[in-house]
């Protein structure tokens, strides 16, 4: 989740993906101000804008029927997704096989050979691996304890690269409940190791928002903001609203001119321990952290086709990140997004259903700590004539639709085959953003479109160990799947 687009400063390579900006998040018939539009435009702040979830507006659907070449695709997609669990069971031989993909790993290497394999064997043309050089950082040991009263250990995970303790950091705590908190007390941080016990809201399912661009501030800011006043390391409560002692990782960056101090997430129960624990009186602990950066490595993005029947110069790319953070199996983040993508292209294969236009499969390197591979995919690709671009990272929950990044023209340009997608329960098609791996070809005026599934429990699992492939519904998926095929097809048959 790269640029934040339209002209705005494009992220650091290796910062946290930013958010997507206002002008393409916002409803055309709503207002961008206040608080919610400052943050869903900062470019410098990563994750934090759309996270997926919020619901598309649908005020741009107009009344014009989809034609019957459509009706007839979604229906024939629709039957050949029904009772099947194809999908998952792909996912959970990538999953058990391969586990975490983090970035530099050998793990990630040979999920990428694996997927070109299978996509050629599925029947695509052209698959191949095209090289991204990556960066590399391990987490090494970590281990956080609790001196004197109330001695015990808790749980954590270093943040996406954090700097090392170099040995073991003791030091007072000091906690906050926002990083402007931080900053109104900065002369207490001096020397102590800084929490900030900033709480992500509960799902709210009737507006279908998760808070999760205001929760994900600290842990991109929070190093960098604790360090100017002084603070040895921060730490974060991890950014989910449930837990069962489990935390939560993710990138996290630093700032020029400021130093560089530890950073790490600890669960919510931990949170709240030491934020009593503080209340009653001075609170110390020991942080170990063996993270590292090595040199830049080389990884790959894999790649194939669906060559188009009249126009196979003209592109839609369909696809996501094969990386994932180094726990958990990375299923719902995002090994199901890049099975979806192959999984569409093998059924479109399957069904003779070959459109107009070439739609590519991408399965996106180093999402999670850097962006290269899309950057890297727009550099070599970019002048090629690309109609259409999608991208599923939001997990495999129950599919609802899509969202659009563009104005209200071409929201309603693809909105009017809403329709087309009720049987799988994906009609739910309006204003909304691309993705990160597709940013730069947002940028570049490129029609961009996210895959929305029902994200009510997404972020129970994200970035942690929790994220296991036991957690996706196989219907779900393969409906998903399905869903993803029927807009590539639209999107790459329609005049």
């Amino acid at each position: 989740m790269l640029s934040a687009g339209c002209g705005k400063p494009r992220a650091q390579p290796g910062a946290i993906p930013p958010g997507a900006p206002a002008e393409l998040t916002t409803p055309h018939d709503a207002d961008a101000e206040g608080d919610d539009a400052k943050d869903a435009t900062d470019a410098n702040d990563g994750d934090d804008g759309d996270d997926g979830f919020g619901a598309p507006s649908s005020a741009a659907r107009p009344a014009s029927p989809p034609p019957a070449w459509a009706y007839d695709a979604g229906k024939k997609l629709a039957a050949h997704a029904a009772g099947k669990r194809r999908a998952w069971d792909r996912l959970a031989e990538f999953a058990d096989t391969f586990g975490p993909r983090p970035s530099g790993s050998k793990a990630l290497e040979d999920a990428i050979d694996w997927s070109v394999r299978a996509m050629a064997q599925d029947g695509l043309s052209a698959a191949r691996r095209e090289k991204v050089m990556i960066p590399h950082w391990r987490r090494g040991k970590e281990s956080l304890h609790v001196l004197g009263t109330g001695a015990r250990e808790l749980r954590l995970l270093g943040l996406g690269g954090t700097v090392g303790t170099r040995g073991t950091l003791r030091a007072e705590v000091m906690v906050v409940s926002s990083l402007d908190e931080l900053d109104a007390r900065g002369a207490e941080a001096k020397g102590k190791i800084v929490l900030v016990n900033a709480k992500m809201p509960a799902y709210d399912h009737v507006l279908d928002e998760s808070g999760y661009g205001t929760a994900v501030r600290p842990r991109g800011e929070g190093a960098q903001r604790a360090a100017k006043h002084g603070a040895v390391a921060t730490l974060i409560r991890s950014v989910t609203a449930v837990s069962l002692d489990t935390p939560h990782t993710g990138a996290m960056r630093y700032a020029e001119g400021v130093p560089k101090i530890p950073a790490a997430a600890v669960t919510i129960e931990g949170a709240e321990f030491l934020a009593r624990a503080a209340a009653r009186g001075p609170v110390r602990v020991a942080l170990q952290l063996g993270a590292k950066t090595l040199p830049d490595v080389a990884s790959g993005n894999a790649i194939a086709e669906l060559r188009g029947r009249e126009k196979p110069e003209e592109i839609v790319v369909i696809g996501g990140h094969i990386d994932s953070w180094d726990v958990g199996d990375g299923s719902s983040d995002d090994g199901a997004g890049c099975v979806m993508a192959m999984e569409a292209a093998r059924m479109l294969i399957e069904l003779g259903m070959v459109p107009r236009r070439t739609i590519r499969v991408v399965l996106f390197t180093n999402e999670e700590f850097g962006l290269r591979g899309g950057r890297a995919y727009f550099d070599a690709h970019g002048s090629e004539p690309h109609v259409a671009a999608i991208e599923s990272d939001s997990g495999a929950g129950a599919p609802k639709g899509f969202g659009i990044a563009g104005d209200a023209a071409a929201v309603a340009s693809v909105a009017r085959y809403a329709p087309v997608f009720a049987p799988l329960g994906a009609d739910d098609i309006g204003k909304g953003w691309g993705g990160a791996d597709i940013s730069p070809l947002t940028d570049a005026g490129v029609l961009s479109l996210s895959l929305r599934p029902e994200g009510g429990h997404y972020f129970d699992l994200h970035h942690s160990s929790a994220d296991t492939v036991d957690k996706i519904d196989p219907d779900h998926l393969q409906r998903n799947a399905a869903a993803f095929a029927l807009m590539a097809y639209i999107l790459a048959e329609r005049e």
